[in-house]
This record gives C-alpha cells, structure tokens and sequence, in this order.
C-alpha cells in the first residue's frame, strides 16, 4: 500500500513540475528559410502567450500538461502544433499565404471584416506589416498596393499624399476604405485625400485589399473593392523601436516607439512619435510632418478586452497641378507653376494642411464559448484646407508667380484696401478650409448557432458636421480684402435687398497661417470669412447581418444591410438670414429686408434609403483545391454634393440611388511550394446623375446628366512560387475591359419637370480612364544567407485612357513598365539576441523610365500638331516620377 501511495505521491508530483513546464522551438519561414521574428505562438484556449525573438526562437510556460500551441504570423497560415510534454517542440514552418491577415487583429475582431472571417473565399490581396516598413520609403501607402492585381496609382507628381488609387477601374470614391473597421471616405463626396492619413505605414499592422464585393457587412460604397487599413494595438511585450530614412530630395523622416507590455493587471500601453519633411521630387513640392499614435489596453479578464487608441498626422505640402505635355517639354518634367520667390524667398500659391485625430475605444466581449460581441466607438476631428489665389496674378516668364512684382501692385493700392470688383488689381493668397467633426458607433454580435452556422447581426451609426468657408492666407503687403456676395432668399433666387441692391459685403483684416498644427487650434471668426461660407449635417443609420453554413469542403453565405442618410445644409453667408432682415449683422451694410422676407439660411432636409445584398459559395474538394462564386446588389444613395445644386441649399429634385450589380467567381490553389489563384468579375454600375439649375428670364430650369452605364469585366491572375528555401517568385496579372454602354442623356426641364430639351448621344463601347486595363508583374525575393537578402518587383501597364469621364473614342496613352528593387541587411543584437539592427535601401523606378502616369484631356493630333510619344502636345496630365531612392536604418529592442 505504500509502495502505492508513493507512486500516486510521484505522478502527482510529475504533473505539478510540468504546471510549470516549459516548452520552446524555432519559427521559420516556409517561403525564404530564415527565421520569422515577432510571430505569436499562444496557448490555444487561453491568453498565455509570447513572440519569438529576432532569430525566431520563443520560450513559454504553460500551466497544463497538455493542449495546443497556435503559432501565427500576418502574411503566413497560421498552424497548430500539439504538445504533450515540456520541452522543445522543434522547428516550426510557417507557409505564407498572400491572403492571410487575420492574425494581426488584437482588438474589434468582430467589427474589422478580413478575408479570414469567412470561409467563403473572395478575391483579396494582404500586405504584411515587414512589406509596408521595407517597400513604403517616402511613398504614399497606396503604393504597398500596386503589386497586387487590377491596382492602378497615379498622381505622385502631385506632391506629397496626392496619389490617387483605382481598383477595377473604379475611382477612390467608389472604393470603400476602413480604418480598423471604421469607414474613412469623405461623407460628403467619397473621396480619399491621402495626405490625411500620410502616417497609416507607420501604424499599421497590415493591409489587407478586397477586390469586387469583399466581404464587409456594413453598407458601404463597394463597387471597386474594399480596403482594410489595420493599426497596431497595445502590444503584449516589452520593447520598441527606432528608424531613420533619407532619401532623394532632401527627404529625411525619424520615427520611435516603445511598448510597455501587458502587466500583471492587464493593462499595457504603446506610443510611436514621427516626424519627416522633404523638397519634393518636383519643384516647388516642399513637405513637412508628424505622426503620433498612442494606444492604451486593458484586459481585466479572458471574457473582456479594451483598447483605446487616438492617432494623427498634422501636415502640409506643396502641391504641383496637371499641365500641358509641352510645358513638361519646354520647362522640364519636374516643373511646377505654382511657386515663385519673393525678395530671394521661396513662396507657393499652392499648399495642402490637415490635421485629422482619429480617435476609437474597442470593446471585445467573449459572452460565452458560442457568442461574441465586438463593438467600436469612435470619432475625427479634421481641421485644414488648401490655399490658392484671388485676384490679379503676375508671372515670369517662365510661368512661376512673381511675387516681388504682386508685392509692388499691392503697394498701389491705395490704402492697401483691396476690393475683388475695384478698378485696383490687387492679390491675395486665400484659404479653402475644410473642417468637420465625426463621430460614429459599430457593434457587431456574432452567435455560434451549430457546428457548422455562424450568425452575425450589428449597426452602423455616423454624424458628420462640417463646415466650408474662405479666408485669408496673404495679404502680400495689403491691410484688407473686400468682397461682395450676391444674395439668394429662401427660394434660392437672387433678390434685391436695401441700398446696395442684391450684395452684402465682407471684409476680411486677419490671416491664418496654412498649418495642420495651427488649423486644429484656430478659431475663425464670422466676419473674416470671404468668398463663400455652408456647413452641412450629415447623418446615417445602417443595420446588418450575415448567415454563413460552412462544413470541410462547403460553405455559404448570405450578407444584407438596409441604410438611411439624412442630409441638409445650412448657408448664412449667400442667404438672407435673420440678423440681415434686422440690420445687425457685421457684414450688412444696407438697410434691414423688406417685411415678408424670410430667412433662409437652412436647406431642406432629404433622407434617402438604401440597401445592399449580396450572397455567394464555396466548394473545397481538397485542401489545396477551392472554387468559390458570388453575387451582390447594391442600392446606394447619392453623396451629399450630388443632392444640392450648385453649391446652394437648391435640392436636386433629379437625383436618385445608384444601383451596382456585381459578379465574381474564382480558383484558389495552395500548397507548400506553390499557390494561386484566378478570379472573375463582372461589375454593372447604372443610373449615376449629375444635376446643375439655372434661372433664364425668371425661369427655373433643371439641367441632368444621364451617365452611361460602365461595364467593368476581366480577369485577374496571382501567384507565389517557393521552388527552393531562400527564393520567392510572385505574380500578377490583369486584363479589364472597362467601357461605358448605351447614351448619354442631357434633359433640361422646368420647375414642374416639363421637358425643355433632350438630348442624346451615343457613348457605347467608350473606354473608361484614369487606370491601365491591362498590367501585370513580376516579383523576386532571394535570401542569400541569414542575414542579407535582395528583392526586386517588375509592373507593366497598357491600355491606360485619359480620364475624361464618358466619351466615345478616348486617348490611349503610351505603354510603360517600372523596375524596383531593394536589399534588407540585418544584424542580431545583445546576448540573448533579443534586439535586431536593420538596414533597407531602396530603388524605385531603377531604369529611370520616362513616362506618362495619368492625362485629364483627350486632344487627338490634327496635321501640323507637334506630338510626344504620338500624344498631341496640348494634352494636360503628369509625368511619371523618375528614379528615387531611399535608405532606413532601423534597431528594434
């Protein structure tokens, strides 16, 4: 019996060291051989987990005597591995997989919509967070995408932030992009202004493109994809980093960071500090700013998680405008005519400045094995514009501003009270400023209903205010700037008011520095406003769901969203408001409104529904094999600046919801050497309205502008070949035929919508601009030991039309092809290895290849025209940048 008690005495005694056992091992990377630092290896089931270090190796202890370790790394599948014992579990592979992103998701697990959600597939493309820190250097994040199919950017001559992204041809408005799962387009009109967002590489985690119908839930303007911007969150250990980056054109940028770690407690916090500035590739295209991220996590429990985090990147840059070919050929390719100096100082007439906190508190709840529920609370707060002139302009004669001579012309006038309809010529440099607040709540539960059924059912919630308005910049030697408004009543129609007929005035004595810092700050006072002054409230409400059934070769699913936006204006600076009809206002000058005159300041206020749908399936014979189909249809409302007319509270009783069709089916293949895919797609995109009003003799007319359908289909291939450890070889390709179909309508009605005139004309088979139809690349990465390795990526672009909007026979620009590469050259720091010193270098455009990235006309040649390349001359667009390059040294701790 002892002998008994004695060995019951040993087991137990077993099973207690091994509570606090410890297990170890290796991760590698399945694609080049080297080691994988940073991956997260987790005890599946619990919160225990650690990372590996800069050789790839990892220590754990684990309380149980059993279980499943889950080692995972963005861009890589993630794999289980089963332990029984401590000890070393041995080497782990990991195999990349272009469309894994998942993995990185620390917080709002439920609200950020990847690929990996769903089981049924859809065509995506993920860009890992050691792609974005090696390959970005001074460009614009959009540029990380361009590696991937039917990815098409342009507009980098512009300055600094001024990319313009296409997906499947479609405009950046018509592509839906989400911070942590927050929609970021412009409430008002769609758009994306890069600049805004120029510190997303240093924050981000990944970056994760869907092309087509992607696989968000919210009802969001999809038609050419969605792009999934990931942050990082409050990181679990210890540790930090720092980089430095020059490059061409005096470019330098210094960025640092540091990570408390999880405490005991569950609370940890991570902060990252940036700043760069640089001239510019072209002239006159200076750039300065900051990036700062802080982020606060608190895990009280296994069940609730906590993530606070606000970040911003306060910036300006000067910008360079589209420009005839044959001042590009006269003055050379990095001209700009927005510059000049004054008295031997540089000045510009053109200078982007923003500064947009984002701010978002995540809460995920694990209710219980079946059920969670993730929901987000978030806000911006944007606050900048762009500067431009008003008034009389000098230039050289080589077409930059003369500032010395504007200086002299202001100095004659007399006073130096300047006013826009004297007989003086005078000249200002004015502010568009742009302001608005944001603020928004996600929730989203997600309910385990069998083995085999998911459900998921949560709401959208946004309100926007901004504010629109005018001030001074530059006064350029002159006291004042004096302008008159002519005024519109509650029915939109110009009226005469008091003494001086159907003006007031405005007179501006103050200037405001264009600073993204100083913009987030300033306060602009009523009576310093010129030129124009609205505000707008914009305010919307969606719910969701998702069924998915999914078993080892099947699944399904289905999507559904209803919407409504609520919208309206408010314009006290062209209106007959109530402080004009009293005589009190600052900026009236003549006497008080006829009696029955009301205001008419705010704008009727319009709702509009909409909904969208979309369902699809997947059919995996084997693990390597899986064939998927999908079908979405979206009813989208109109954007805020379609539904008023003209700039003015006139509500454009024409417009209606656009309606998107859309189609796709693919091939995906995987195994540990090669794998691919295919997809196809087909996107209809119909009933899209411009409207403008006009008032001839008393007479109210409605001019619209039927758009044509675009017809978007093609083909998109991708591919990753490990034939050997070290060696990588990618792929892409993609052939579109994007068109217009049918005719284009114009139709002038009268106020009760009598047909005025109606006219037609035929844009079938016209090709849609502004992206290459057909591209393609090719991708070499080779490690040639442990610590160096090289790489190298190749782009075609051909059949790339001017982007001129619906047009019968469009100009196709010249064919062009690029060539990057780069070399990475790391070094393992400190005794246990735990710190890593890195070097990058970078060269972007390697054969300095002379191109046209992007042209806003469409002039064909006539005889006797002078030609480039056989574009006519007189077209207006950009060139290519030429050969940049960029080098990072960068230690991590």
């Amino acid at each position: 019996m002892k002998r008994i008690y004695l060995a019951i005495a040993a087991i137990l005694v077993s099973a207690m060291a091994f509570a606090q056992g410890t297990l170890t091992g290796t991760v590698t990377d399945g694609d080049l051989g080297g080691p994988l630092p940073g991956a997260t290896v987790m005890v599946k089931g619990t919160s225990n987990g650690t990372t590996t270090d800069f050789d790839g190796n990892f220590t754990i202890e684990v309380k149980q005597s059993s279980g499943t370790l889950v080692v995972s790394y963005m861009g890589f599948i993630s794999q289980s591995i089963a332990f029984t014992s401590a000890g070393n579990v041995g080497t782990i592979d990991l195999v990349p997989d272009a469309q894994e992103l998942g993995e990185v998701v620390v917080v709002g697990t439920g609200i950020i919509d990847l690929a990996t959600d769903r089981q049924t597939p859809i065509a995506v493309s993920s860009v890992p967070i050691k792609t974005i820190q090696e390959k970005i250097g001074t460009q614009d994040v959009t540029m990380t995408l361009v590696n991937t199919p039917s990815v098409y950017v342009s507009g980098q001559a512009g300055g600094f932030g001024d990319t313009n992204m296409r997906v499947r041809g479609f405009e950046q408005d018509n592509t839906a992009f989400l911070l942590n799962g927050q929609p970021i387009n412009g409430m008002e009109d769609g758009l994306m202004y890069w600049s805004n967002w120029s510190g997303i590489n240093d924050i981000a985690s990944g970056i994760q493109i869907q092309r087509g119908l992607g696989s968000s839930k919210l009802a969001i303007s999809s038609v050419g994809g969605t792009v999934n911007f990931v942050t990082k969150a409050t990181e679990m250990n210890e540790g930090g980093f720092g980089y430095a980056t020059v490059a061409n054109n005096n470019y330098i940028k210094t960025s640092a960071g540091y990570n408390t770690g999880i405490s005991d407690k569950g609370w940890g916090m991570s902060v990252m500090l940036s700043h760069w500035q640089g001239d510019g590739y072209n002239e006159g295209n200076f750039g300065e700013g900051q990036t700062y991220f802080i982020s606060v996590g608190y895990r009280p429990n296994d069940s609730h998680n906590f993530n606070f985090l606000i970040t911003g990147a306060p910036q300006f840059h000067d910008q360079n405008f589209t420009k005839s070919i044959s001042s590009y050929l006269e003055y050379g390719r990095r001209y700009n005519n927005n510059w000049g100096t004054f008295q031997g100082q540089y000045m510009t007439e053109r200078r982007n400045f923003y500064h947009k906190p984002v701010a978002n508190l995540n809460w995920d709840w694990n209710i219980n094995s079946t059920t969670n529920l993730s929901t987000v609370l978030y806000a911006s707060w944007g606050n900048g514009g762009g500067t431009g002139n008003l008034g009389n302009r000098i230039r050289t004669d080589e077409g930059r501003i003369d500032y010395d001579a504007i200086y002299a012309q202001n100095a004659a006038v007399p006073n130096g009270d300047a006013v826009n309809f004297g007989d003086d010529p005078a000249y200002i440099t004015r502010a568009s400023m742009n302001l608005h607040n944001w603020y928004g709540l996600i929730s989203n539960l997600e309910k385990q209903l069998s083995d085999n059924l998911t459900w998921n059912i949560g709401f959208d919630l946004r309100t926007y205010y901004g504010k629109h308005f005018r001030v001074v910049s530059d006064f350029h030697g002159l006291n004042s700037w004096t302008e008159n408004i002519r005024l519109r009543d509650q029915n939109n129609n110009h009226e005469t008011y008091g003494t001086f007929g159907t003006y007031k005035f405005a007179t501006a004595t103050e200037t405001f520095e264009p600073s993204g810092w100083k913009a987030a700050f300033e306060s602009y006072p009523e009576e310093q406003k010129i030129a124009y002054s609205n505000d707008e409230r914009i305010s919307y409400g969606g719910l969701f769901t998702q069924m998915e059934y999914a078993t080892d070769t099947f699944s399904a699913f289905f999507q559904g969203s209803v919407s409504n936006q609520y919208h309206q204006r408010f314009d006290p600076y062209q209106y007959a408001d109530a402080s004009l009809i009293n005589g009190t206002s600052p900026q009236w000058t003549g006497e008080p409104l006829p009696a029955g005159i009301e205001p008419g300041v705010d704008s009727e206020k319009v709702n509009n529904f909409g909904y969208n749908a979309k369902g699809g399936f997947s059919y995996n014979p084997t693990s390597q094999h899986s064939f998927y189909a999908n079908v979405g249809y979206y009813n989208r409302q109109p954007y805020h600046d379609n539904i008023y007319l003209n700039f003015t509270n006139q509500v454009n009783p024409l417009t209606e919801n656009e309606k998107i069709f859309g189609l796709e089916a693919g091939y995906n293949y995987s195994s540990s050497m090669f794998s691919g895919s295919v997809n196809l797609y087909r996107t209809s995109w119909k009933d899209r309205v411009a409207s403008s009003s006009d008032i001839v003799d008393d007479v109210v007319t409605y001019t619209s502008n039927f758009g044509t359908e675009q017809l978007h289909q093609g083909v998109e291939v991708d591919f990753k070949f490990r034939p050997v450890a070290g060696l990588s070889i990618n792929g892409f390709a993609s052939i579109g035929d994007w068109v217009y179909k049918g005719d284009a309508v114009t139709q002038v009605t009268d106020e009760n919508r009598n047909v005025i005139s109606f006219e037609s004309e035929d844009f079938d088979g016209g090709k849609v601009g502004g992206a290459a139809q057909t591209s393609g690349g090719l991708g070499v990465a080779y490690r040639i030991n442990k610590n160096f390795s090289v790489d190298s990526d190749w782009r075609y672009y051909t059949d790339l039309y001017s982007d001129v909007g619906a047009i019968k026979e469009n100009l196709k620009l010249p064919t062009f092809s690029l060539l990057d590469a780069g070399a990475t050259f790391s070094v393992p720091l400190g005794m246990n290895k735990t710190k890593q010193l890195k070097i990058r270098a970078n060269v972007n455009n390697v054969l300095n290849h002379i191109y046209i990235s992007e042209l806003t006309t469409a002039n064909f040649v006539e005889p006797g025209d002078e030609t480039y390349k056989g574009i006519n001359v007189s077209n207006q667009g950009y060139f290519g940048l030429g050969r940049t390059w960029n080098v990072t040294l960068r230690y991590d701790f």
